[in-house]
């Protein structure tokens, strides 16, 4: 068995090379929905914001002469950088054109001096193609857009170009007082990939390094330490290294599965190595002890790990692929982890172990630690049956009042929240949400019925009625489209279509793709929104979509849609969150069901229900007191932790079970149980509570929030196991027995 271990880890480890990061922001609501298929559609037809570096640089003497200098140089160098395809920049700008000839530049060659160049500066501050899209108001911030080749944001020379433009920006901008900071999808990307890869390894070093150790201050042994520590270790490399044959691609929520795998299997391999070593010191032989101890607590491991399953696919309801995959890579990795760690804890225990019986000897006469946690669990077994009808109907009004303020949680969703908090992006991205509207773009698709002209005076006309629409709504700025240069020519007396299309020509092509589709049958008109939650940018959504429902109807042949990831999130994240949330009430039942039927006792079914549910609805409630939302991270670590928390409770009713004597009264079996189990379940939760509490340490949001909430379930679940679970049962077994 040991060599076919060794083999599989080296397979694995090939399986582990090949896993890679999914770090597109479309990923949370990435279905086959026809309107994401019509956002991937627009991204297609117009590769814009999906690929473009937006640097941000500020400064109160950002217009100052030297400052100025400076930025045209950064923007020619940023052009000579390879995988970028084009630049939009404050030098982009044109002067209106004169006597039908090629727009000049609005900022010469040579800048000028003195009054002139105050002269200039009043120009660029009135210049209505830049105001307020590339300038702030103030003048004191400016937005460059450099767009990036699909290529590179697609592959692994990304880091390299993004590296080489910020070297670029930190080398051409030196002077002080200016900053600069980098935005848009391709660094959140980049940041993105840096932090699952970065956190990889924080979780596999610090949280086996935390269980290594609580194993070691309580088993007091080498030996059992690598016993209880060895198989979570091997099930994290056989599980990662499975997900990486099998195709799966690391992501904010599958990035958890490390913690995740470590938690399932270290309580596991704690259960059986605690039962193991109580059996040695009872004087059994070692054979013996591995043995008894597998099949006195094997049946439980096999009966928390399928909750944990059923946990997991629940999130099989969810609309997102990425949720969706996130709960067919934990179904696959909880298999593999039961597995593991049924196989090698026996294994290691017959290879390892020696001298077991001095080591009884040892344990009978300094047994501190343990001793120490078996009075715990005995003094509160004691407390909870004396009054078993007092302590379930307070539990029950607990619950009840704990379900009322969880049923007050409003779903939560910001893009903010799925990157790097701690990185450039973000911070940039809130400089622009201040000075330019937003940073996240927000688009209208225009698409003109077959045979229609795109620089026909109709197309126009629904042109412009849209960008008009768009420009008013409130909460929406920084528009642009066709309309946007037809404006400006008219401004210099040249409202024809002839000269539009001449102008437009002259655009260079990465321009002009921003807003017309290839074949010229599609348009886009793109504004900017500030990156606040979902539930404030639906209102904005809907009555920018119901606004244009005038246009429609005027002109049915045009097909006008409100399209973009914004969009999206702000249409569906509630929904999804809701959904998920459904889906773990009516998991509620289900798993309680499921329980009762492997213990085939309908009191068994009832009895899990309370410190079933209390774990998730006193999480809830602290979502609520602390004013965070149901968010997908939280939905996704309260209906894990659902199934992770019932570990405690199986744990429990199983030895119950074999405890339990029908003619005697119940209050000894649930004493006695308590102190057989009560030690390992408390080790075990504290080992789960570290193991999730080590994603506090990510630099992703989404990751932090899972990671702690999930921790603070655990130890609900502890609570509930001690103080709900045990009166619960004693409570109904006497009454049952008395009916």
């Amino acid at each position: 068995m040991a060599l076919l271990t060794l083999a599989l880890v080296i397979v694995a480890g090939f399986g582990f090379a090949r896993l890679k990061v999914d770090d597109s922001l479309s990923q949370l609501f990435r279905s086959n929905s026809r309107e994401f298929k019509q956002y991937e559609d627009v991204t297609r037809r117009f590769p814009s914001s999906e690929f473009d570096v937006l640097i941000v640089v500020e400064g109160k003497q950002l217009l100052a002469r030297e400052s100025l200098e400076r930025l045209r140089d950064l923007v020619t160098d940023l052009q000579l950088i390879d995988g970028t395809r084009g630049i939009i920049s404050i030098f982009s700008a044109r002067r209106p054109p004169e006597n039908g000839g090629t727009p000049a530049p609005l900022f010469p060659g040579e800048l000028p001096e003195g009054a002139a160049y105050s002269d200039l500066i009043k120009q660029v501050m009135e210049n209505k193609i830049i105001r307020g899209k590339l300038l702030s108001e103030d003048g004191q911030l400016t937005l460059i857009v450099l767009a990036l080749d699909q290529t590179v944001t697609e592959g692994r020379g990304l880091r390299d170009v993004i590296g080489e433009i910020r070297r670029t920006v930190a080398d051409a901008l030196g002077a002080p007082g200016v900053t600069a900071a980098l935005s848009g999808v391709p660094v959140m990307q980049l940041e993105i990939r840096e932090a699952v890869e970065r956190d990889r390894l924080v979780y596999n070093s610090i949280g086996f390094a935390g269980g290594c150790l609580i194993a070691i201050l309580f088993f007091r042994r080498v030996s059992f330490m690598i016993i209880a520590a060895a198989p979570p270790l091997i099930a994290i490399l056989l599980a990662l290294g499975a997900l990486g044959w099998l195709g799966f691609r690391l992501n904010m929520f599958l990035n958890v599965m490390t913690p995740l795998i470590m938690v399932i299997s270290f309580s596991d391999s704690m259960q059986l190595t605690f039962a193991a070593r109580d059996r040695l010191i009872a004087g059994e032989t070692k054979r013996d002890a591995l043995r008894n101890a597998l099949l006195t607590v094997g049946p439980a491991c096999v009966l928390t790990h399928a909750t944990a399953a059923l946990s997991f696919l629940a999130l099989q309801f969810s609309n997102s692929d990425l949720i969706r995959a996130f709960g067919r890579a934990g179904l696959i990795a909880t298999i593999i982890a039961l597995v593991t760690v049924l196989v090698l804890a026996p294994m290691l225990g017959m290879l390892l172990l020696r001298g077991e019986a001095a080591f009884a000897e040892s344990a009978r006469r300094a047994d501190m630690g343990v001793e120490t946690l078996r009075r715990f669990c005995a003094w509160i077994a004691a407390r909870m049956v004396r009054r078993p009808g007092l302590y379930s109907l307070l539990a029950l009004l607990t619950v009840a009042g704990l379900g009322v303020v969880y049923a007050q949680l409003q779903p939560r969703y910001r893009l903010a929240d799925q990157v790097p908090d701690k990185r450039q992006a973000v911070e940039a991205g809130g400089r622009l949400d201040a000075k330019l509207a937003g940073a996240n773009p927000i688009d209208v698709l225009i698409e003109l019925p077959h045979g229609a002209r795109l620089y026909s005076d109709e197309a126009l006309g629904v042109i412009g009625a849209v960008h008009s629409i768009v420009e008013k709504q409130a909460g929406v700025g920084n528009v642009w489209s066709l309309e946007t240069l037809r404006r400006w020519l008219a401004a210099a007396g040249h409202a024809d279509a002839a000269t539009l299309r001449q102008y437009v020509d002259l655009l260079p092509e990465h321009l002009t793709r921003r807003f017309i589709d290839a074949t010229q049958d599609a348009v886009v008109v793109s504004g900017r929104i500030p990156d606040v939650d979902a539930s404030r940018l639906l209102p904005v959504i809907d009555a920018l979509d119901k606004s244009l429902d005038a246009v429609r109807a005027s002109r049915p042949g045009y097909k006008i849609s409100v399209t973009g990831l914004s969009a999206i999130a702000a249409r569906n994240s509630a929904k999804m969150i809701q959904k998920l949330s459904l889906g773990l009430t009516v998991e509620f039942v289900f798993v309680a069901a499921f329980i009762g039927l492997a213990f085939r006792s309908f009191i068994v079914m009832l009895v899990s229900i309370l410190p079933g549910i209390f774990p998730v609805l006193a999480s809830g409630a602290l979502l609520e007191a602390t004013g965070l939302g149901l968010q997908f991270a939280s939905v996704v670590a309260l209906t894990v932790s659902f199934g992770l928390g019932l570990s405690a409770t199986i744990h429990f009713l199983n030895r119950l079970r074999l405890e339990d004597n029908p003619r005697a009264d119940p209050a000894v079996a649930v004493e006695r149980a308590t102190v057989l189990v009560g030690p390992a379940l408390i080790l075990t939760t504290l080992v789960l509570a570290c193991g999730l509490a080590v994603t506090v340490l990510s630099d992703l949001p989404s990751l932090r929030l899972f990671g702690w909430l999930s921790a603070f379930a655990m130890v609900a679940a502890l609570v509930a196991d001690l103080l709900i679970l045990r009166p619960t049962a004693m409570f109904l077994r006497r009454t049952a027995r008395r009916g």
